[in-house]
């Protein structure tokens, strides 16, 4: 019987012992452990040492928890754009970073640790959740590695270490010497769950809905322009929960403001919204009674609609727009830094 010949012995071919297979699984880790052992960050810095710098600073997540895809874009970008300085002939250090103070860590450290903040003193609180920092500075740098980010892991910066207290101090004094440094009212957010206040960079919007009303401030004090008896101006609002906070009204200086009277009342609103506004009225009669530019009305004081004893003065600011509503914007000053403005 005839046998099958192998031809591939016949062929005068160049010979490899690079694997046919990638078999990433086994091969990745065995790449990270011998770039750990032969310090491949090291090498690469003495390479690179004395040559142009480029440096990237590396703003610092959270160690509150395990790496998510957001910390792998991030920290990939990173990697990418500080390797292609180094092997375009740069000196580019990659010193890697946590912040290990703040809000999300103490919550994190609550709830995983099961903590009673209000049976426990502030100084055991910092204990625990510096604790739990550093423990997640260790599991986040592994995740880092593992995704073969080439850094100075040994040395990492940490926003808990002495030297960078000390230098964030000296900073301040630096700003605060140089007049940047004022002491101030602002309006901040509260929650109220926490118990604490929020940055701007905590807060999270979503999608909802919510329910838009029109309100009527009655006219106490027309300062000789607007007449008091049964006299409104007309604001529009979607978050209706601020009313009780509600200590103006604010007008654009150069819109025009019609007054009109329906059913025994007179309102005001600015002219180009006046038909929207008649259809939420349903009614088509209506008067006119006098047009007024928003700089002629500042000063005018209402009643405020509920709080008994509070007056809400007009006000005046060219942020008013004419999209929809009444040209009449309420001002809660304790509800958002435009109004407190």
């Amino acid at each position: 019987m005839d046998t099958v010949k192998n031809y591939s012995e016949t062929l005068n071919l160049p010979r490899t012992d690079f694997p046919m297979r990638a078999n990433l699984p086994q091969r990745e880790p065995e790449i990270l452990r011998f770039w750990d052992e032969i310090d491949i960050y090291r090498l690469v810095q003495q390479k690179t040492s004395g040559r142009r710098l480029f440096i990237l600073h590396d703003g610092p997540p959270y160690a509150n928890g395990h790496i998510h895809l957001g910390h792998v874009l991030n920290k990939v970008l990173k990697d990418i754009i500080v390797k292609f300085y180094s092997m375009s002939g740069y000196d580019a250090p990659y010193v890697p970073g946590w912040d290990t103070h703040g809000l999300p860590i103490e919550q994190q450290a609550i709830k995983e640790l099961g903590i009673d903040r209000h049976k426990i003193g502030p100084v055991e609180l910092r204990k625990r959740c510096r604790d739990y920092a550093l423990k997640f500075v260790d599991i986040q740098r592994e995740e880092f590695k593992r995704l073969g980010v080439r850094g100075d892991w040994t040395n990492p910066y940490l926003t808990l270490q002495p030297h960078f207290e000390a230098k964030q101090l000296e900073v301040f004094g630096h700003m605060a010497r140089k007049g940047y440094i004022y002491k101030g009212l602002k309006a901040v957010y509260w929650c109220a769950t926490c118990e604490t206040a929020l940055a701007d960079a905590e807060v999270e919007y979503q999608e909802a809905k919510s329910p838009a009303i029109y309100v009527k401030f009655a006219v106490v004090d027309g300062k000789g322009t607007l007449p008091t008896d049964n006299t409104f101006i007309v604001i529009w609002t979607t978050t209706p929960w601020t009313l009780p906070a509600n200590v103006a009204i604010c007008l654009h200086p150069d819109y025009t403001y019609l007054l009109a009277a329906v059913n025994g009342e007179r309102y005001l609103v600015a002219e180009e919204l006046w038909p929207a506004f008649l259809g939420v009225l349903g009614t088509e009669r209506w008067q006119t009674v006098g047009r007024f530019k928003g700089q002629d009305l500042e000063g005018v004081i209402c009643r405020h609609p509920f709080v008994a004893g509070r007056n809400s003065v007009v006000v005046l600011d060219e942020y008013v727009s004419l999209e929809q509503g009444t040209g009449c914007v309420h001002i809660a000053p304790g509800h958002g830094t435009e109004d407190f403005e």
